[in-house]
């Protein structure tokens, strides 16, 4: 049996509205996490930086300047004031510079100036994971991206054939596609002309 004009409509329409659904999460997964990978010389799309200053006493300064035996106790009692218990190793950087490493944290002490850099990093919620998804960081994910990328393309050629007449690709339709195409028309343009040894 040879399918007609409106069974072939029929079977886009019932594809376009199908595949719009399913893919509906994906795409807004992919624009946040896109405008997020934008603007990577604004903030940092994966973490959130907390630094604050502390204040250190000046007897605990002189106790880690003199590097004795009290120089642990001296660490872990700094350590609690930024509310860290688990403390992974400290060194000298320098002879007036004590630094404290933690989970995902460290304290830079400045022993000159009595006070600490203590900075705490931690993912961005949601958004970090996101960003996974968009690099192809996880473990076979390329593949489901490329299945995205077909099914979007799929998508996109249906949805061209939905509408009929003046607002359809006969239509004003076609103006739309063709203005569409400009800006990424452009960009490869400047790319050529401007960027290109």
């Amino acid at each position: 049996m040879i399918p007609t004009k409106k069974s072939i409509r029929k079977i886009i329409i019932e594809w376009h509205r199908d595949i719009g659904y399913f893919l509906s999460g994906l795409i807004i997964i992919y624009c946040i996490s896109g405008i997020a990978l934008n603007h990577i010389n604004d903030f940092n799309p994966d973490f959130i930086i907390r630094r604050d200053t502390v204040k250190i006493e000046p007897n605990y300064i002189m106790g880690l300047k003199e590097e004795n035996k009290y120089t642990k106790k001296i660490v872990e009692i700094i350590s609690n004031k930024v509310n860290e218990e688990k403390i992974k190793l400290w060194d000298r950087p320098t002879s007036s510079q004590i630094k404290i490493y933690y989970d995902n944290a460290s304290l830079h002490i400045y022993l000159n100036y009595s006070y600490g850099v203590y900075e705490k990093v931690s993912k961005r919620p949601v958004i970090y994971e996101t960003n996974l998804l968009h690099r192809n960081s996880v473990r076979g994910w390329k593949w489901v991206s490329d299945i995205f990328g077909i099914l979007l393309i799929i998508l996109t050629l249906t949805g061209l054939f939905i509408l009929k007449g003046k607002y359809g690709l006969s239509g004003r339709g076609k103006w739309l596609l063709l203005s569409g195409l400009v800006p990424p028309f452009l960009a490869i343009l400047y790319f050529i002309l401007f960027q290109t040894n």
